[in-house]
């Protein structure tokens, strides 16, 4: 039977996962990260940024967002993997523990500074369950 801190660790990894998997099918599958103003959609399209002329803003813009989602999807792949390994190695290794929380708090900056309230509102959720479980691994 799974323990406290193994389901909340789990809790933790799955948002994260449930939010990076959204993103990418967003990115692919709907309009939601395109620009409301038509007319700047078709130069983004057509510019390519200063750092290359073999991609456009556009076509870097969804490259992007698709590899913010993959890394999204492989910490929670990874950190729910962990949460349930049967040798605990998770709860045993301070380093990945801080790393975990580490990498959820500057999601929750980025999420605050640059984007809106659900991915901010989702990390902070999952920040709360990865805090829970450490906290009850220590109990």
């Amino acid at each position: 039977m799974p323990t406290v801190p193994q389901i909340l660790f789990a809790a933790s990894a799955a948002i994260v996962l449930v939010l990076g998997t959204l993103h990418l099918v967003l990115t692919f599958r709907s309009r939601r990260f395109e620009p409301r103003d038509a007319d700047l959609l078709a130069r983004m399209k057509e510019v390519s940024p200063v750092i290359s002329r073999q991609t456009t803003l556009w076509r870097a813009g969804q490259g992007f967002h698709a590899s913010h989602s993959l890394g999204a999807m492989l910490f929670g792949f990874v950190y729910f993997y962990l949460a349930f390994e049967p040798s605990h190695f998770l709860l045993g290794s301070r380093f990945l523990l801080g790393l975990g929380l580490a990498y959820l708090l500057a999601m929750a900056v980025l999420a605050r500074r640059y984007w809106f309230s659900v991915p901010f509102r989702g990390v902070s959720l999952s920040i709360a369950a990865y805090v829970g479980g450490w906290v009850a691994s220590a109990a």
